[in-house]
């Protein structure tokens, strides 16, 4: 009502200007404006949460600025089209279809990334605080939230359009009782599709092994069977996805393992037993991490001095090179990962500051990924 009645206004003040013009008017500034949708929003948090300002930008606004940019971009542009509604329904009709989805599913696509960073900020923190391990579960529970997202974005948009949800809901559940007895061998195909969509154990292009130990391309995931390439003869397979499912797969191209490289710069000289306690607590922090190679990690001391001969005094040393492995199944688990090492971090920094040792961390932190040995 309010939006009309700015509108009604608007159309007193400027009579001779058609509605389609400033539509079009409308539609620009919602282009240029959004863009600055994260400025925006943080000019809004300075207004009524200057304390917080700052680390909620830089935790929450920073990392996914494109989300926020999309969806004030289509919010605006939904505002933008009670222009074309008084005079135009034919075209209002429809492209409101299309702004509805672009707008509710920005929208949904912006809760689910903020619901990711809150996950890897303090969700990680807050299960170490209750002593929880923290492990893929987590992983688990952010595509479980992320699935509700979308189901509800898709409610959204149905109601938007004025669909009958109950009746729909209740033709399909007739309709599958009924498919269910008359096809039941396809219907289990399709829910096989399913859990490999939304499991995704592998994707095309992927290196796979079979229970045979017949090492596999992923050539492409159909409605009912996945197509794979054999590495040896080069032959195609057609493997139902039902089968599949049921069997244990070996995904070689997910085997990752990145080497992580960190820099210890130490406040002062370190003697042989402050080293070997460095090595100590970094070794037991490393290790007890979820995801890390066990005995993997290496330490490295560096920066001794000499005397004016050139030979070597005691041992003393000022840098600590620490090398270990993080293993992880995908970009999320290798993300969750670093977030560990983070805290990992924080918990050596306090151990060695009790003993009197203070350091700090060279960065940027360096990550290499090993490669795969097929």
């Amino acid at each position: 009502m309010i939006l009309q009645d700015l509108l009604n206004l608007v159309q007193i003040e400027l009579p001779d200007i058609p509605n389609f013009i400033m539509f079009l008017v409308a539609l620009l500034l919602s282009i240029l404006v959004g863009r600055y949708t994260p400025s925006i929003v943080r000019i809004f948090l300075n207004r009524f949460s200057p304390g917080q300002s700052s680390p909620i930008a830089n935790n929450f606004i920073k990392p996914v600025q494109g989300p926020f940019r999309m969806a004030g971009t289509f919010l605006l542009i939904s505002l933008s089209m009670v222009w074309l509604q008084p005079e135009y329904p034919g075209l209002y009709n429809f492209f409101r279809p299309f702004v509805d989805f672009a707008t509710i599913f920005s929208v949904a696509w912006l809760v689910s990334r903020l619901f990711r960073q809150g996950v890897r900020i303090y969700g990680i923190d807050l299960l170490r605080r209750l002593g929880r391990e923290v492990d893929e579960l987590l992983l688990v529970f952010e595509t479980l939230v992320n699935v509700v997202i979308g189901f509800i974005a898709m409610l959204a948009f149905a109601q938007s359009q004025n669909f009958n949800i109950v009746g729909l809901i209740a033709s399909l559940g007739i309709g599958g009782v009924a498919l269910g007895l008359a096809a039941q061998t396809i219907l289990e195909q399709l829910l096989s599709t399913i859990v490999i969509y939304l499991d995704r154990p592998f994707i095309p292009g992927e290196y796979i092994r079979l229970n045979n130990g017949q090492l596999c391309r992923v050539e492409s995931v159909g409605l009912r069977s996945t197509k794979i390439r054999t590495a040896a003869k080069s032959t195609l397979i057609i493997v139902p996805n039902s089968k599949l499912i049921k069997e244990e797969i070996e995904n070689v191209s997910r085997a990752k393992k990145v080497m992580v490289l960190l820099y210890l710069d130490f406040v002062r000289l370190l003697s042989e037993e402050d080293a070997a306690l460095v090595k100590q607590v970094v070794t037991k922090c490393t290790n007890s991490l979820f995801g890390i190679d066990p005995g993997s990690t290496s330490i490295h001391f560096s920066g001794g001095a000499v005397d004016d001969n050139g030979r070597s005094q005691r041992f003393s040393a000022n840098r600590a090179r620490v090398t270990f492995f993080i293993l992880g199944s995908n970009d999320n688990s290798i993300q969750l990962r670093k977030r560990l090492l983070e805290l990992a971090n924080d918990s050596v920094a306090e151990q060695l500051q009790a003993y009197g040792i203070e350091f700090t961390v060279q960065d940027p932190t360096i990550y290499v990924e090993s490669p795969v040995t097929l």
